[in-house]
């Protein structure tokens, strides 16, 4: 979803510098001394905060019923298929046609904000370094300076930020390199809070795709947070999620089918890669997604700003063709 903003007017502005009206201080689930996102957004607070009493007297939300979502569309081989318009395609929202269609394009430029998920957890240790330098060569190949930016965590029983949000690949390559492994896995609450403190607050100006990549083997034993609140949480921040995993057992473990459900219910996919060369594969794989996707953007019919879960089914008309789309959101609450 995708909020507009209105201030009243100039003097109340100047009237709220006057009175020194200052934003609540955001404080980040990340554990003490690792970046958060106060500095990043402490220019817009004053007019994000819409549970502030002191910031609504100089602002009004009026909200926009537009919900945008990103697509991809393959073939019966897999293939990415790039050369569809909207009348192939048939939206289904909360069970209903949209009222409106307000926008669809192919979309193969935007800018990527994502966040790279390390399991730094003693269950992984087997290909822990060529993991590492996978994940490098694909920020090298995947992110454009100026234009995108990743952030990187490492987790076993507690989230660490390594390094936060830059556009220096460099920067993010010593921050991978510098994650050890060891310890039990919180898998969960790493995707919880990389939603909620990364994504979650952040309201570019800009559309732009919003992706976590997991490199994990999905076997969660000391997560707080649920897998059900996980999921939400990626679907309120309108992150797309896909997982690579570190099994390299051959068989179809447990965390194997975490991974597929974190992927699926947001429009992500998961790899299962059994020789270490196939890392390198999965990584060039989601690279190849994200340049080909979608993007729709449509008003809901009989929309209430309710707080309520809103399904999402994006089929096309085409037969042997497949649609992979995020499953739903959540309305706003008023």
């Amino acid at each position: 979803m995708k909020y507009t903003h209105r201030t009243v007017s100039l003097f109340a502005l100047a009237l709220a510098t006057f009175l020194s009206v200052a934003p609540a201080n955001a404080q980040s689930d990340y554990p003490s001394g690792a970046p958060s996102l106060s500095a990043y957004n402490a220019g817009t607070t004053a007019i994000e905060n819409a549970d502030d009493p002191q910031s609504a007297i100089i602002t009004l939300h009026a909200r926009v019923n537009e919900v945008n979502v990103l697509f991809i569309a393959t073939d019966k081989h897999g293939k990415f298929v790039r050369d569809l318009n909207q009348n192939d395609f048939n939206i289904l929202d909360d069970h209903k046609p949209p009222q409106a269609i307000l926008n669809f394009r192919r979309e193969t430029d935007l800018p990527l904000h994502m966040g790279l998920l390390v399991d730094v957890s003693g269950s992984v240790d087997s290909r822990f370094d060529f993991e590492q330098n996978a994940a490098t060569s694909f920020l090298q190949r995947t992110l454009r300076t100026g234009f995108d930016k990743a952030f990187i965590v490492g987790f076993n029983s507690h989230s660490q930020m390594a390094q936060d949000y830059t556009d220096d690949v460099k920067l993010l390559s010593v921050g991978i390199h510098k994650l050890h492994d060891g310890g039990g896995t919180a898998l969960y609450d790493a995707v919880y809070h990389a939603c909620k403190e990364k994504f979650l607050k952040d309201r570019p100006d800009h559309p732009a795709r919003k992706a976590i990549i997991i490199v994990s083997d999905g076997e969660d034993n000391q997560s707080e947070i649920s897998k059900a609140q996980a999921i939400e949480m990626a679907q309120r921040s309108e992150v797309i999620i896909y997982a690579i995993s570190t099994d390299d057992s051959g068989l179809v473990m447990r965390g194997d089918k975490v991974l597929q459900q974190l992927a699926e219910a947001t429009g992500g996919r998961a790899f299962f890669p059994f020789k270490m060369k196939d890392i390198t594969h999965s990584f060039a794989a989601i690279e190849d997604e994200l340049r080909s996707q979608y993007v729709v953007s449509y008003k809901p019919a009989n929309f209430d700003a309710d707080g309520r879960y809103r399904s999402i089914e994006i089929s096309t008309l085409k037969k042997d063709l497949q649609v992979r789309a995020r499953k739903g959101y959540f309305a706003p609450q008023q």
